[in-house]
């Protein structure tokens, strides 16, 4: 059964049907061996089930947040601040990228997104300081990453939905690992600047211009925390604190006058075409998933996994690896809510905390989104640095292999994920 609706999916894609639709006809393919009988009731019922969740409600919401943000101009004094504090640096430009995406993941969470923003604003400046076309295009790419690391993070509620792990436990979670992500990016930028003799920028720090970014930039850098505050401290549920942080930068933009109506129906459509997509294909999975655990494959890799049921560690080793290859071949949301179900119940028996498996499975899916051939900032990256996909596809793997390495200490230190968890317990 797994084979042929694993088949007919890539069939599917390879003659450019939508992911939805591939999903939705590998399920039918599967029902045919299960019980072809269940399809007229099942089908339709786990699709609208899989996305009647009220926290999933926090998605659209935070995406609009980042959208509002964007449209405010607040996203563009985020990288002035980055500029104030290592735009002096020899290759500056290259730890602006990578601080630019620390900040730029308290707005959305969205990696796309980021790599969009900090790839048309940076990579132009960043070739003519010196960098290559395809390096430059890369640490872009690879900043991005840290989009859904550190809170909010779609793919941490995602996970949240399936498991129902809180949100805020998971939030916390992440960010020391966005922390340790962007420091194993600054390292490999620290070599290569020495390598391709990148000058410096500028001559020092100047405190005063610091401080002025940091005033100006003050508004977006509340975001973040008053989302995990608010969620941490059972204010505001997920789905409130997205209402709140939309509320809180509506108010910024019309104080500041950055916002007018035009601007807010354009964030409007972008959020409620994103959001679409990624429901559509949330429905879509959830009907395979409940199929899945319907011919309960989950038990089938329980019983290829019991070898290592008294390891935790060479269990999340396992899920990583079938994550990883899974993720270089299908997309990311749907590898998510496929893969959690099926591998959570095996994690949580071998005595995997549930909120270090979901910062080791949103670590895992947030790699593929610069893994060949599906990764999704490649693409994005590639066009805004106006740089053949074939040529980024073979400069990317040093990005991949410095984010697979900071997967592993995660999976080897779990202390390092649940530290500031446990703070607030």
């Amino acid at each position: 059964m797994l084979i042929t609706m694993l088949l007919v999916f890539i069939a599917n894609i390879l003659l450019g049907l939508p992911l939805f639709i591939s999903l939705i006809t590998s399920a039918l393919s599967g029902f045919l061996f299960v019980d072809p009988s269940l399809i007229p009731r099942m089908l339709p019922q786990q699709f609208f089930s899989g996305i009647n969740s009220f926290s999933l409600m926090a998605i659209p919401l935070f995406i609009l947040a980042g959208n509002l943000m964007n449209a405010a101009g607040l996203t563009p004094k985020l990288i002035d601040l980055a500029k104030s504090l290592v735009g002096h640096l020899r290759g500056g430009l290259g730890y602006v990228n990578i601080v630019s995406g620390v900040f730029f993941a308290g707005v959305n969470g969205s990696a796309v997104a980021d790599t969009s923003a900090l790839g048309s604003l940076l990579v132009p400046a960043m070739k003519k300081e010196g960098y290559s076309p395809s390096y430059a295009a890369g640490l872009t790419a690879g900043s991005s990453l840290i989009g859904p690391i550190i809170p909010p993070s779609i793919f941490m509620i995602l996970y949240s939905s399936v498991t129902n792990t809180s949100v805020g436990d998971l939030f916390l979670a992440g960010i020391i690992p966005g922390l340790i992500l962007a420091l194993a990016f600054m390292v490999m930028n620290f070599i290569y600047t020495r390598k391709a003799n990148i000058p410096k920028s500028s001559t020092g720090i100047d405190l005063k211009v610091v401080f002025r970014c940091l005033i100006q930039a003050g508004p977006a850098l509340l975001a973040p925390i008053i989302i995990v505050c608010g969620i941490v401290f059972g204010i505001v549920t997920p789905t409130e604190s997205g209402v709140l942080i939309v509320i809180y930068t509506l108010l910024i933009g019309i104080v500041n006058r950055t916002l007018d109506l035009r601007k807010i129906l354009s964030a409007l459509k972008e959020t409620t075409q994103l959001s679409s997509a990624i429901f559509v294909i949330i429905a879509a999975s959830s009907i395979v998933s409940w199929l899945l655990a319907y011919a309960q494959v989950p038990s089938h890799f329980a019983k290829l996994l019991t070898p290592f049921e008294d390891d935790p560690v060479s269990v999340l080793l396992l899920i990583s690896l079938i994550t990883f290859v899974t993720g270089m071949l299908m997309e990311e949301v749907s590898a998510l809510m496929l893969l959690t179900p099926v591998f959570a119940p095996v994690a949580l028996h071998a005595g995997v905390d549930p909120v270090h498996l979901g910062i080791i499975i949103t670590m895992n899916i947030t790699i593929a989104l610069i893994t060949p051939p599906m990764g999704a900032c490649v693409y994005v990256a590639a066009a805004v640095s106006k740089i053949e996909i074939t040529d980024l596809f073979k400069s990317i793997w040093p990005f991949v292999c410095v984010a697979v390495l900071v997967l592993l200490i995660l999976i080897f230190f779990p202390s390092l994920t649940l530290a500031i968890p446990d703070l607030f317990k």
